[in-house]
Formats: structure tokens, C-alpha cells, sequence
């Protein structure tokens, strides 16, 4: 073989996604492994077809090409994140087992692919080419007792299998062929061992591993309490948070890829592989909201140390890597292609060092639902909230980057002043819940100050509704949140009238397209960054939330709610996984799977079906 593609590239959303919670692979329908970062999600990629199929490397293993006509199917095995790829042909059918091992006293870690053929018989190909350090690293080949190992100077990994294996000195290969009943196993793990005989799996091992992996899952899923309807949707949203849960430390990163655009071609290629403190708040109403308070409370000890380390008089940093270190500096590879040509392919993030004032109120609002749901905080966590709240007191008229990290300048965010409002208000309220010491009457003024201003600077009459920013009279979809966030009552005239104004489709004024939703009109809106983007998932969850409070006075909106929200659903892949974005023709954008995005679904789900009530 000579590791080229004869078929059209895998897409976004051709992908399911397996992993250990520390890192995760992706496994396209036709049986490639395009994305794996080792040993952790912020890590190099090791396979990286998906940003470069010639350079970025990967782990393939299909159908021999010469079997024409063969039908794929992809599905998790049933309430776990283990993937089966499936493989019809005329001759039989072929069967792929994915999966990284869980819960394993031994702590080893490693990739597990077993093949084999359920009926008739299939011949099959593999080939197995890392590309280290986002293809920057060479690396050697040596076939050893049991597989062969893959040598660079940053890592190493070996390959354990039955199968004799032949290279060329960059990949290995593999062909063969498989009678009903017979199975291949393919064990990829760290290290370079002067032989992988002791690791070579059977039939029989593979399938006592495989059981066991299985079994974790479904215990922990046991746990989910969510017992409405879209049931099997909300569980795998939960079943992919988990994944992306960094198992050490309990932080969640917004998604395990990078550079995955936001527009076919476009340059809006960022990396989501870190722990943005936003998400705080909807992890830990989410998680807590259908049973994982582990999840949450984990989560929430990870806030409190990034808190406690942060210098007396110091903003607070809004995205964290993995160990509660600095986000590395934005780095572009031109090196790569990018996804569908979309480049520059970017690593590291330089929106780590923006001002983002919402990011307190997410925190705040984390805190006191997680003081008020599962534990009781300690002193010591709110003596460090206190200190940020004054130094919010101080801080909170200054322009800002805000929630979609503008790259054009600061600017009088509505969304960030109110995030503002939120952290003053649940500040206020958690003092007074649990008697904590506290500046609560300068917190209540400035909260009231807040307010005003922005229902002074932040409403504009000629457009009738809440806009973007005091400069700009564009409309913003992050003010969908007002509501949620219990700064207007749903069925307050101006929220009303903004819900009404925001529906209405791009052409009309408005930023809604069938039910979905773009985060603003980026021609009305420039943001410092060429090209166009999708409507974004977790915009449209948001106003389908918004509908579903809406309900009080406007009883119309209920049924638009669940319209909308099935009819969002319908954009996931075959797998159930979201992306960031849904593209002009319906296809996945942006970094996939995105955690805001199904934590959003999970929340929006649970709120929606409550005011369904039983009226079905």
C-alpha cells in the first residue's frame, strides 16, 4: 500500500468519537482513525488526516479497495462510547471494535481495535502512520516480536498485534483475510518495548477488555436521573461531556480538536483543546441538573484552585490548559493543508490573554448553583470570590473582548455588562444564603448601577430590541441568555419584543434561518477576522430555552420551542455528536464534538420537557 486515498476525505460529521478522559480519538465511518493527541487532548497530534490527509498521519482499517461496493454503518454500542463500525459487502460482513479501555485498576492506557468478520468472510487492509508533533517530527520504524514500535525524539508508541506486519520505513501495513468467527486486534500504546509479545491480544482477551469497558460506561450512565423524553439524546450528550472531562482534574475542555473551521475554506480556525472558565456555569447546571453531582463537584474543586492561585489584584485568566497552566501562545502550521483547505491551522490560542468580564458572572453563577444544589462551599473558596468581586467593582465599566472573543477591539459588550449584573447578583445572594461576610452594599449598588446602565445603553428602541454593544446597533445572540440568567422575566415586553426580532431571518433584520441561529450578522458585526461562519448549536438551544419560559404569556412559543429543538436535533451526526456550527448546506462546523453545545442540549432538553409537562 502506499497510503494514498482513493475515496473522498472523511467530513466532520462522518466522525464518532472514543476516548479515555484524557485524550480521544476520532474514527471515520470508513474505519480511519484521523485524530488522536497523546497522551492528553492538548497534546500533538500523533494522527492528524483530518487537518492534512497527505502529512497529518493515521490508523486505517477497511475493506480491501478492490471489494466494491461495500455499505458502512457506524453506531454506539448501546449506552457506552464504544464505536462499531460496520462493513457490508457481498462476500460478508466486517466488524470494527473501538475503544480505549476505562476504569482499569493497572492505569494503562492504550487504543484497541479488534476486526473481525460476523459472516461470510472479508479480506481487510491496515496501515498505521503517526505523523509526531503535528507532523513536525520524524520518526523510525522498528518491527519487533508481537507488532512494531514508532520512534520519534518527543514520544513513542508500539503496536501490538498477531498480524506480520511489513513497512516501509514511515508505515506499517497489514493485509488479510477473515472467515466468520476469526478476528484481528490492533493495540496501540506509549512506549517502545523490545518486544509486544506479552501484549498481543486474542479474541478472547480483546473480548474480556472489551466487557469491561462496556460495563464502566453503563455504570456510570446508570447515574444519569433524566428520565423525559429525547432521552437517548441527552444520555449521549452526557456520555460525550464525559469523555471530554479531563479525568485528573475534573476540567472539561470546550473540544478535543483544533482548527476545525467555522466557515469551508475560511480562516477562522481556532483551538478548543483548554478549559474556558465560561463553561463553568453550564457544566456544573447541566451536569447537576441530571444526576452527575461527581461530575459538577470535581469540576468545581478545579475552579476553586485556578481562584486560589490567582495574585491579589490580577483579572482573571479565562481559559486554562489542562493542568490550571497558561494556554500556550497561537501558533499557525502552514505546514499543513487544513481541513478541506481551510488554513492557516492554528495551535494554542491567543484569545487566552483577552479581557472577557463575562466570565465572572459564569463563575459566580456556577458557584452559587453548586453551593445551592450540591455542597456548601468552604470560607476559604469565598474569601477568594470576595476579592474578585471587588476587584470587579472596579473593573466592570471597561470595554472587553467578550463571549465570541473579538479580534477588533474592545468594546461596551450588552452580554458581558450583564454577565456583570449576574456575578453581583448571585455574590449578593450566596453572602446572604450561607451569612458569609461580604461588601454587600456596595456589590447591591453596583449591581443596580449595572442594570440601569444597561437597560439605558443596552436596549435600542428603533430596533426594538436588546443590541450587541453600546457602539454597535447590531443584534447579538448571546442576549438570549437574559431570561436564563434571570436578569428579565421571560415575558417582559422588551424580551418579548427582542425574541420576536432576533426569529426573523438574516434578510428581515433578524439572525434565525429555519429555526437556527447565527451569533450576529458578522457583515454588521466586524470582529477583526475574514470570512463567514455558520449558525451556532448553542445559540439556537438558547433560544429554544427562551421560547420555553416565554410560555407564561405567549403559549404560541411552547410549540415553536419544541419544533425548534427538534428540529435542531436533526443536524447531529449519525452518532448523535454535535459540532460548533451548522454550514449554508447542513453540514458540520467549527471544532467537533463541541462540549458547550451538548451541555446547552442537555439543558435546554430538561427545561423544554418540563413544560411539556404531560401534555403528550
Amino acid at each position: 500500500m502506499n497510503g494514498e486515498w482513493t475515496s473522498r476525505p472523511p467530513t466532520i460529521e462522518d466522525h464518532g468519537v472514543i476516548g479515555d478522559m484524557r485524550t480521544v480519538a476520532l474514527v471515520a465511518t470508513d474505519g480511519t482513525m484521523d485524530w488522536l493527541c497523546f497522551p492528553y487532548f492538548d497534546s500533538p497530534s500523533v494522527f492528524g488526516a483530518l487537518l492534512d490527509r497527505e502529512k497529518g498521519g493515521h490508523f486505517r482499517i477497511s475493506p480491501e479497495l478492490e471489494q466494491d461496493g461495500v455499505v458502512r454503518k457506524q453506531f454506539y454500542w448501546p449506552d457506552t462510547n464504544v464505536l462499531v463500525t460496520r462493513f457490508y459487502s457481498r462476500d460478508g460482513v466486517g466488524e470494527l471494535v473501538d475503544f480505549m479501555p476505562v476504569g482499569r485498576k493497572d492505569a494503562l492506557r492504550e487504543v484497541v481495535r479488534r476486526i473481525r468478520v460476523v459472516r461470510g468472510q472479508m479480506s481487510f487492509q491496515m496501515e498505521c502512520l503517526p505523523a509526531f508533533n503535528y507532523a513536525r517530527d520524524a520518526h523510525a520504524v522498528r518491527l519487533i516480536r508481537g507488532g512494531a514500535s514508532f520512534l520519534s525524539e518527543t514520544l513513542s508508541l508500539s503496536l501490538a498485534t498477531s498480524m506480520k506486519l511489513e513497512t516501509d520505513g514511515q508505515r506499517v501495513t497489514a493485509r488479510f483475510s477473515l472467515h466468520e468467527g476469526q478476528s484481528v486486534v490492533f493495540s496501540l500504546r506509549e512506549g517502545a518495548p523490545e518486544s509486544c509479545h506479552e501484549r498481543v491480544m486474542g479474541h478472547e482477551a480483546s473480548e474480556v477488555l472489551f466487557r469491561s469497558t462496556v460495563d464502566y460506561w453503563r455504570h456510570w450512565l446508570a447515574k444519569c436521573s433524566y428520565t423525559g423524553r429525547w432521552r437517548e439524546t441527552v444520555q449521549r450528550s452526557a456520555l460525550v461531556l464525559k469523555l471530554m472531562t479531563f479525568e485528573p482534574s475534573g476540567a472539561i475542555v470546550a473540544a478535543p480538536t483544533c482548527s476545525l473551521p467555522e466557515f469551508p475554506g475560511g480562516t477562522r480556525n481556532w483551538d478548543y483543546r483548554y478549559v474556558w472558565i465560561r463553561d463553568a456555569a453550564f457544566t456544573v447546571y447541566a451536569l447537576m441538573r441530571i444526576g452527575f453531582h461527581e461530575e459538577a463537584g470535581a469540576f468545581m474543586r478545579w475552579l476553586e484552585k485556578r481562584i486560589e492561585e490567582l495574585p491579589e489584584g490580577e483579572s482573571l485568566p479565562l481559559m486554562y490548559a489542562l493542568d490550571g497552566g497558561e494556554v500556550p501562545k497561537e501558533q499557525e502550521l502552514w505546514h499543513l493543508a487544513g481541513y478541506g483547505g481551510s488554513r492557516p491551522v492554528r495551535v494554542g490560542n491567543g484569545a487566552a490573554h483577552q479581557l472577557q468580564l463575562d466570565i465572572y458572572g459564569e463563575l459566580m453563577d456556577s458557584v452559587y448553583l453548586y453551593n445551592k444544589y450540591g455542597a456548601p462551599i468552604s470560607y476559604d473558596f469565598w474569601s477568594y470570590l470576595r476579592r474578585l468581586m471587588n476587584w470587579l467593582c472596579d473593573h466592570w465599566r471597561e470595554r472587553d473582548e467578550s463571549i465570541w472573543e473579538v479580534r477588533a477591539g474592545k468594546q461596551h459588550f450588552v452580554y458581558s455588562k450583564m454577565m456583570c449584573w449576574v456575578a453581583f447578583d448571585r455574590a449578593v445572594r450566596l453572602a446572604d444564603k450561607r451569612s458569609f461576610p461580604a461588601d454587600r452594599a456596595r456589590w447591591l449598588h453596583t449591581r443596580d448601577t449595572v442594570f440601569e446602565e444597561i437597560m439605558r445603553e443596552g436596549w435600542c428602541s428603533k430596533r426594538g430590541a436588546f443590541i450587541q454593544s453600546y457602539e454597535s446597533m447590531a443584534l447579538d445572540a448571546a442576549n438570549l441568555l437574559m431570561p436564563l440568567v434571570f436578569f428579565l422575566s421571560p415575558v417582559d415586553p422588551r424580551m418579548l419584543s427582542t425574541l420576536d426580532v432576533l426569529r426573523k431571518p438574516p434578510a428581515q433584520g433578524g439572525l434565525t434561518s429555519d429555526g437556527l441561529v447565527f451569533r450576529y450578522d458578522v457583515e454588521a458585526t466586524p470582529d477583526g477576522v475574514s470570512g463567514r461562519e455558520g449558525t451556532f448549536n448553542l445559540c439556537t438551544f438558547w433560544l429554544v430555552e427562551a421560547m420555553t419560559r416565554a410560555r407564561v404569556t405567549r403559549p404560541d412559543l411552547l410549540d415553536e420551542a419544541r419544533l425548534t429543538f427538534e428540529r435542531m436535533l436533526g443536524y447531529a451526526n449519525h452518532v448523535g455528536l454535535f459540532a460548533e456550527q451548522v454550514g449554508p448546506s447542513g453540514e458540520a462546523l467549527g471544532n467537533f464534538p463541541q462540549a458547550l453545545t451538548h451541555l446547552s442540549l442537555i439543558s435546554a432538553a430538561y427545561n423544554l420537557d418540563k413544560a411539556l409537562g404531560h401534555r403528550d
